[in-house]
């Protein structure tokens, strides 16, 4: 659904290497998209294939490719560049037990912080995390759609119990994000080419292909407008600033979270992934025994939704936040939006979470 989700927002070129459990989508794409007239190239490494994808970014191709942690650990340079040469690029990331090689067949849901702090500088990297094949397919859409239209890599962070599991899809159902494309510089807009030209710090810059009409300088090293390495200029911190600031200009826009409601809740169930479909199941046993829970499945963790989160805890007492890793990673990312409630953790490594175990720590 992953594959299905980047054919239909224009997925042109996938480059990927075989790592269980994300098999399922390099083996899709690379049987689907040169069907519909793209390009799919088994690459000899995840580096390699990583980079592949940016080359063609490079040229204005809109690019993808799938891994899981061990192959995320080689990425992690690379996608630090197409970062800084603010080049879109999809990267689907299928959580297993780590850490290291860990469990390729055991799910995991503990690469969040990982995933979402590799670079240096902290930089925010938009992520979403669906929990069905529907969401798999719509999130696919979203993460195109804004990696084309803010030049940044976007991730999707599923796992393995999500990513390998066989289920009935209904195709009319599925919703998709509109497909987008970059905007491109032209002369018409009376302006001098740079690179990486903007007014505001938020602004994205006007892409020009690599081997276009105009010299395009595309440098992981810091670097001015035009792309020419810089350092400590006003121009070059600006630009530094700006890679931030176009994320942040459009968090609410990218905010996603499904809300199961009740009025008189006084605690809230925060999960994602395959998690959320336990925190599905545990509320509705919770309900006809009863108790008062209100249910929220957050799909884009990063930018941290922080409006919607403390929207959906207002009038609760204890907020659960269910995730399947050892520390309760998104949880510490979260605590501090909630100074006066209380928030606990249900956690688990190389097992699944069940309903119980989320009932119990509810009030």
């Amino acid at each position: 659904m992953i594959a299905e989700g980047a054919l239909h927002a224009g997925c042109q070129f996938f480059a990927g290497y075989p790592i269980t459990p994300a098999s399922g989508v390099y083996k899709a794409m690379i049987e689907q998209l040169p069907q519909r007239n793209g390009v799919a190239i088994s690459a000899p490494d995840e580096i390699s294939a990583l980079a592949y994808c940016v080359g063609a970014s490079g040229r204005g191709i809109k690019a993808m490719t799938a891994s899981s942690g061990p192959g995320w650990s080689l990425m992690i340079e690379t996608v630090q560049y197409a970062l800084m040469t603010e080049l879109p690029v999809v990267i689907a990331l299928v959580q297993r037990l780590g850490p290291s090689t860990g469990g390729a067949t055991q799910n995991g849901q503990a690469d969040i912080l990982f995933t979402e702090f590799c670079t240096s500088g902290g930089y925010t990297i938009p992520m979403f995390a669906p929990s069905t094949p529907q969401e798999c397919y719509e999130v696919t859409t979203i993460a195109f759609k804004w990696a084309e239209l803010l030049r940044t890599p976007v991730i999707i962070l599923s796992d393995k119990e999500v990513g390998m599991m066989s289920e009935d899809v209904d195709f009319i159902k599925l919703v998709s994000a509109p497909v987008s494309y970059r905007k491109e510089f032209s002369t018409k807009n009376g302006t001098e080419h740079h690179t990486y030209d903007f007014q505001n710090l938020e602004d994205v810059p006007l892409f020009s292909p690599v081997g276009g009409d105009y010299k395009v300088t595309m440098t992981g090293s810091a670097h001015d407008k035009k792309g020419t390495l810089q350092k400590n200029s006003r121009e070059t911190i600006d630009v530094l600033l700006h890679l931030q600031a176009k994320i942040d200009a459009h968090a609410e826009e990218m905010s996603i979270i499904r809300i199961d409601n009740e009025e008189q809740a006084n605690t809230l169930v925060v999960s994602f992934g395959i998690t959320a479909r336990t925190a599905r199941e545990a509320i509705r046993r919770a309900r006809l025994a009863g108790k008062k829970v209100r249910n929220a499945n957050v799909i884009s963790l990063f930018p941290v939704p922080g409006t919607a989160l403390q929207a959906a805890a207002a009038g609760v007492k204890r907020i659960v936040v269910a995730e399947e890793n050892l520390t309760g990673q998104y949880r510490s990312v979260i605590r501090s939006l909630f100074p006066d409630q209380e928030i606990v953790g249900v956690n688990a490594v190389g097992t699944l979470i069940t309903p119980k175990n989320i009932m119990d720590a509810l009030l």
